[in-house]
């Protein structure tokens, strides 16, 4: 929980001194009411002693104060709640790297089964998309319901060279911008990039891009695929073939990840991968508010002021009827 007010929580401090107040004059009540009578008379005068009842009422006046206090400070909490409409645009790594065979049987082929495991898990009125990314960030099918246009796009992924991440983060937040809900709204988005590596080419810094997806309100979740034993093979000059390591690099998803508000993830394997695509699809139908709970606290307040009144009316007709 946070506050938009933290400093009004200083008032707090009143409450305890409420409290040792009352004990004090408690005391000096007692001491006074005991020089001018006996407590043996005083069953002779009352049907009964309220003892520790009579405090109830003052223990709800107390915590309506501070509920009073904690809402002038105006609480905010984040919440999940379900989304009925959403956008979901899945951003796969089409780079020559994703070639390497040590997420079985490629990482682009493990990549594509767990999407499209992804997408059958993900709620039939959210629309989907695919952008994909090498030298070129594009788009490879725009936000559309049909599971079927998706599944197509997935397995159509072709390789090429480079890894234009920030283009692909740029065109993949804005992608859901241009939709409305019935009542004019944009349905909330998120984006799943998968990917091995940092950038390499493309026209957006991956960070400007992470900046911009922010500032829509879009989380960027980033899976990181591959081993540090990844190898790719190149076809060279007279028949010869180079090998290329390539392990997979992931400060720069983490460091997105981490600026929009998504969640980051890192899979070796293709069971691996497909644990974090099980994940992300239960998690899409939800999103994070963030709420005022000023009202809640006032409505609090309010009803322990009544709780402690009514009591307070009923403790006083029982003992003078």
């Amino acid at each position: 929980m946070t506050f938009a007010r933290p400093l009004a929580l200083l008032v707090l401090v009143a409450v305890p001194l409420l409290v040792a107040g009352w004990l004090w004059l408690e005391r000096r009540r007692r001491a006074g009411a005991a020089r001018f009578t006996s407590p043996s008379l005083l069953p002779n005068l009352l049907e009964a002693l309220p003892g520790r009842r009579r405090l109830i009422p003052q223990a709800f006046f107390l915590l309506a104060l501070t509920a009073l206090i904690v809402g002038m400070a105006r609480p905010h909490a984040h919440i999940t709640v379900p989304r009925h409409e959403a956008t979901v645009v899945l951003a796969i790594d089409v780079s020559r790297s994703m070639s390497a065979t040590d997420v079985k049987p490629s990482r682009l082929l493990a990549a594509e089964d767990a999407a499209n495991a992804f997408v059958d898990r993900v709620p039939h009125r959210y629309k989907l998309a695919v952008v994909a990314f090498a030298t070129h960030a594009f788009v490879a099918l725009p936000p559309t319901s049909d599971r079927a246009l998706v599944h197509t796009a997935i397995d159509d992924l072709r390789f090429g060279e480079g890894t234009a991440l920030g283009d692909a983060v740029s065109i993949a937040a804005t992608l859901g911008q241009r939709l409305r809900n019935q009542d004019g709204t944009v349905p909330p988005e998120s984006v799943l990039v998968i990917s091995d590596g940092a950038r390499q080419g493309g026209k957006t810094p991956p960070l400007t891009a992470a900046a911009r997806a922010k500032a829509l309100g879009v989380p960027i979740s980033a899976v990181v695929v591959g081993t540090a034993g990844g190898v790719v093979k190149a076809k060279l000059f007279g028949g010869f073939t180079e090998r290329i390591q390539v392990p997979p690099s992931p400060s720069t998803l983490q460091q997105i990840a981490h600026t929009t508000g998504g969640e980051y993830f890192e899979a070796a394997s293709a069971a691996q991968l497909a644990a974090v695509y099980r994940h992300l699809a239960t998690r899409v139908g939800h999103t994070s508010e963030n709420r005022e709970l000023t009202d809640a606290f006032a409505a609090g307040a309010i009803a322990l002021l009544l709780a402690g009144g009514g009591l307070s009316l009923l403790w006083f007709r029982r003992v003078l009827p």
